[in-house]
């Protein structure tokens, strides 16, 4: 029997000797309709870390005490080469900020691996499990990183998890992959944007600090991780995003802009525009109706 609506598992599956046995069990405590949020290391972006992971098991053993290879972890980190692609890779910072523990977490942890998306999501199937979304969901689309019409041709004849698949491999700069999953065919309906009654709620920054974030083109600078990426809105996505205050709905929206001039027509084609891609940059949400 099923125990819990929600598991969070963040940064655990990729340390244990057998994920895929941990995930099952995970899975089965998972009440009818429940979920879980997952986080594993995923290999491009944290390039540097298993080379060195790799020169630490001959410079300190395992046999060694763990202040004897933190010891040397130390020393190698004072006198790291300044080609080592560890000092080049700024899309973690654990061994900056992290303290003694995040050193330690970062070069010593006995287990260790990292999974690239496709390894990820065949993790999932194998566990009965199937993803309602990857954080953050443009990440994966590779046509937002790719300015070529060709390659943005070819890429949308590829199926879902073969772009998602192509984004990790051009960007190069993914060092995590996170992901809200559901027992397989037990994925929830989504909210309708455009339905009057539903409730716009903004995520991390206010929306009125978004618009001002704005460029003049009505591009929005969006950083995925370490690459910057310009966002293409509509223009009066800069006039909608102030009024996002987690209490106005959709409808009531819509009633301000149609006093500017925005007639319903218009309105609907351009809120369902802004939101589908501000959600999959994480930063406009629904609200769950109750």
């Amino acid at each position: 029997m099923g125990s819990f609506d929600y598991i969070d598992c963040c940064g655990v599956l990729h340390h244990l000797p057998s994920p895929l046995e941990t995930l099952t069990l995970l899975v089965n405590q998972l009440n009818s309709g429940g979920g879980m949020g997952l986080m594993v290391y995923a290999p491009y972006g944290r390039t540097g870390v298993y080379m060195l992971q790799d020169a630490l098991q001959s410079l300190a053993p395992l046999t060694w005490s763990p202040q004897e290879r933190f010891d040397m972890a130390r020393r190698v980190m004072r006198t790291l080469p300044a080609t080592a692609w560890l000092r080049q890779n700024g899309n973690f910072g654990d061994h900056l900020s992290g303290g003694d523990s995040g050193l330690y977490d970062l070069l010593l942890n006995p287990r260790d691996r990292a999974y690239t998306i496709t390894e990820f999501l065949a993790l999932l199937d194998e566990a009965g499990l199937e993803t309602t979304v990857l954080m953050e969901p443009a990440r994966y689309n590779p046509t937002l990183f790719v300015p070529d019409a060709k390659i943005r041709q070819q890429s949308a004849t590829l199926s879902w998890y073969e772009q998602a698949a192509l984004a990790e491999n051009l960007c190069g700069n993914m060092a995590t992959h996170v992901a809200y999953v559901v027992r397989k065919g037990q994925k929830p309906t989504r909210l309708d944007p455009l339905a009057p009654e539903s409730v716009p709620i903004m995520r991390e920054i206010p929306g009125v600090e978004l618009a001002k974030q704005m460029h003049p083109d009505n591009t929005l600078p969006f950083a995925f991780g370490t690459l910057m990426v310009p966002i293409a809105l509509p223009p009066q996505a800069r006039g909608i995003l102030p009024l996002i205050d987690g209490v106005r709905t959709v409808g009531e929206i819509a009633d301000i802009l149609k006093e500017r001039g925005v007639n319903d027509q218009k309105f609907k084609k351009v809120w369902h525009e802004s939101f589908h891609i501000l959600e999959s940059l994480n930063r406009v949400l629904l609200r769950p109706l109750v």
